[in-house]
């Protein structure tokens, strides 16, 4: 099932679950706007080569539209429109005042220069410069992309609009980005763990981990675990997998990492095959890679305890019901990867008010925000008799349809 369909189904349920009325439920489903662009640049060597652009802005009944820009040759109308109603759902989660976007550029980064990178991000900007905007739709980072192609938007967007450092969020700190941003998203995982194993009277402390991906979210998190006293015993990403059943030494795992570009051939650990990675043995299993990873293939394999689902769309609905079954008890995505849209906005915050918070105060607020989801959560769970995920989804859903009631649109 793809994305489109599987985030559908979910909502779908999370509505019948609520009693929505059938013509605001299909209101919440229609995407705001969807825009799609030719992006033509020259490349270095004087050719001229054209890319497709997207940006999907599903709902703004509770405020500016949020997402990320991805850059990847998979980016399509149906992965962005998916993306784009998770994050309206998302960010009702968190309880931030925003709605939900998402966009991209099908092309492969890797193959493209510096220079020919950022000639494809002003042009993009240049074509949806009137349609986003500090109190309209505010672009992130995402795969493919970080705070340098932030700073390109940024500037090309200001030469339209004047100095606007609230456009963007994820920024460099020099461009006004805020503190603790780099670490939100693993951050707001583990946080987002905490809460959750509080309530089975547990802590990091002693747990083993798995964690699929590496990369700036399964790292981050990765080391605020090792720091915790946490186990991470098996780790893997593009360029393979490791393991150590005493725990990996996480520092020098990164270390490794950075100056090999690979996991593999670790000395404090054994290479074992990526494949087995989400059927490892252990406490709390953290896909934080690519969408789609657990699904009925390889469900009925896994024997973790608690899946954190970092990554966006790692649960297929045949996977959540065959997992659910086995008594593993899953954090859905929605939730626990919110960390990073959450310190967004207090990036977002400091833009408007042009004051920035020490870093203690944004992980602060991070922690105090993912705890009070947490526990709002649980009372939806609570008062439809329902897991987490749609606890989870029937919270967001519920307050964007009031929102969107109060503000008299289902008319």
């Amino acid at each position: 099932m793809n994305a489109l369909a599987a985030t559908s189904r979910n909502f779908k349920n999370a509505a019948r679950i609520l009693g929505l009325d059938a013509k605001i439920e299909k209101s919440l489903l229609i995407p705001f706007r969807e825009i799609k662009v030719e992006c033509t640049i020259p490349k270095d060597d004087g050719s001229l080569v054209s890319y497709v652009g997207f940006r999907v802005q599903h709902d703004n009944a509770r405020g500016p539209m949020k997402g990320g820009i991805r850059y990847h040759p998979e980016v399509d109308p149906d992965e962005v429109n998916a993306l784009a109603q998770l994050m309206t759902w998302k960010t009702a989660v968190a309880d931030i005042p925003y709605g939900g976007a998402k966009g991209g550029i099908g092309c492969t980064p890797r193959d493209l220069s510096m220079s020919e990178l950022e000639r494809l991000t002003r042009v993009f900007t240049q074509k949806i410069h009137d349609l986003i905007g500090i109190h309209t739709d505010v672009p992130a980072p995402d795969m493919g992309t970080n705070a340098q192609t932030m700073a390109w938007i940024l500037d090309e967007y200001s030469k339209f609009h004047g100095h606007s450092p609230a456009v963007v969020t994820g920024k460099p700190i020099d461009l006004g980005g805020s503190l603790g941003r780099e670490a939100a998203t693993g951050r707001g995982v583990v946080f987002g763990t905490e809460a959750l194993l509080a309530e089975y009277g547990k802590s990091c402390k002693g747990l083993t981990f798995v964690i699929q991906g590496f990369g700036n979210v399964g790292s981050w998190a990765a080391k605020l675990i090792h720091e915790k006293g946490g186990k991470v015993i098996a780790v893997s990403d593009i360029s393979g997998a490791v393991k150590n059943p005493n725990g990996l030494d996480i520092i020098e795992l990164v270390k490794h990492k950075e100056s090999t570009g690979s996991l593999l051939n670790f000395s404090g650990g054994d290479n074992m095959d990526p494949n087995e990675i989400l059927i490892h043995e252990c406490d709390v299993l953290i896909p934080s890679a690519l969408g789609g990873v657990l699904n009925r293939e390889n469900a009925s394999s896994v024997r973790a305890k608690f899946i954190v689902e970092a990554a966006n769309h790692p649960t297929d609905p045949e996977a959540d019901e065959i997992l659910s079954k086995k008594g593993i008890i899953i954090l859905p995505d929605i939730y626990a990867n919110a960390g990073g849209v959450t310190v967004s906005y207090f990036e977002w915050v400091q833009n408007i008010q042009g004051f920035m918070w020490e870093e203690e105060k944004v992980n602060n607020e991070l922690q105090r925000y993912m705890t009070r989801a947490f526990h709002n959560i649980k009372s939806m769970c609570k008062t439809y008799d329902c897991n987490l995920r749609m606890g989870a989804f029937t919270l967001g859903v519920n307050r964007v349809a009031r929102a969107t009631n109060l503000r008299g649109w289902e008319a």
